[in-house]
């Protein structure tokens, strides 16, 4: 599951180092990438986690191991905790689950949508540009990140930003926010030292909740820890999944 404003492209570099053992589903986001884009569309965290738990009941998925960066992390954790989707192992990657997890500049373009919504098209594409820059600590490489601002690009883009961002809503977390200290599901959480998104001090506070996790931080790599450092993530995501393989 990967975040917000990213898409499915931001797996590029980690999945397929675990193909050839496991068998891999990822998808858009709703609203992103090339997933459903029309207006009234409900892309909440809640909604979100809907659509997970029917994708893995139509893929008839079992004994399934999930990974959850930003929002998808609390995409994962909702679909596991309040939707009942069973997961044998969850990974989770500068994850979006204790509050507050809104950045400051989302704040800014929730308290003021209608001054985004009203910008020049290459006005809201520049701001875009520079919320998307932050995101990693090294560079995105150039042709990944055209790929990234393509769905955000236009009058289409910018509504379809500007709606996603305005039902980010972290009470939508907080109604599980308490449950991770019940789960005995083992937890991996991944997060990049750098991360200027999240900061670290919230995976120390995330560690200490579900019993069965433990915390892996990724040196020079921030909050998309997939663009800094690919390699150390399949690593750790292969190590921990193949735990649960062994098992099964």
């Amino acid at each position: 599951m990967h975040e917000t404003p990213s898409r499915l492209h931001t797996w590029r570099n980690v999945v397929p180092k675990l193909v050839d053992r496991f068998a891999m589903y990822a998808f858009d986001l709703l609203r992103f990438g090339s997933s459903e884009r029309r207006d009234g569309l409900n892309v909440s965290v809640s909604a979100q986690a809907s659509l997970l738990a029917e994708l893995v009941e139509f893929w008839g998925l079992e004994a399934l191991v999930v990974a959850g960066h930003d929002i998808g992390g609390g995409m994962v954790l909702r679909a596991h905790l309040l939707g009942g989707i069973e997961f044998s192992r969850i990974s989770l990657i500068d994850a979006v689950v204790l509050r507050p997890w809104i950045t400051p500049t989302t704040r800014h373009v929730k308290a003021n949508l209608d001054v985004y919504g009203t910008m020049p098209t290459g006005s809201f594409e520049a701001f875009v540009v520079g919320h998307l820059r932050t995101t990693s600590y090294h560079p995105i490489d150039e042709q990944a990140f055209a790929v990234y601002m393509e769905q955000w690009r236009g009058e289409i883009g910018q509504k379809s930003y500007l709606q996603k961002d305005a039902q980010l809503d972290e009470g939508r977390t907080a109604e599980f926010e308490p449950l991770p200290r019940l789960m005995r599901t083992p937890v991996r959480i991944l997060w990049g030292e750098r991360d200027a998104w999240l900061n670290p001090s919230a995976a120390r506070r995330l560690e200490d909740m579900p019993p069965n996790a433990e915390l892996e931080f990724i040196p020079d790599a921030g909050h998309s820890c997939m663009e800094d450092a690919p390699e150390r993530v399949a690593d750790s995501l292969t190590s921990f999944f193949t735990r649960a393989k062994d098992i099964m």
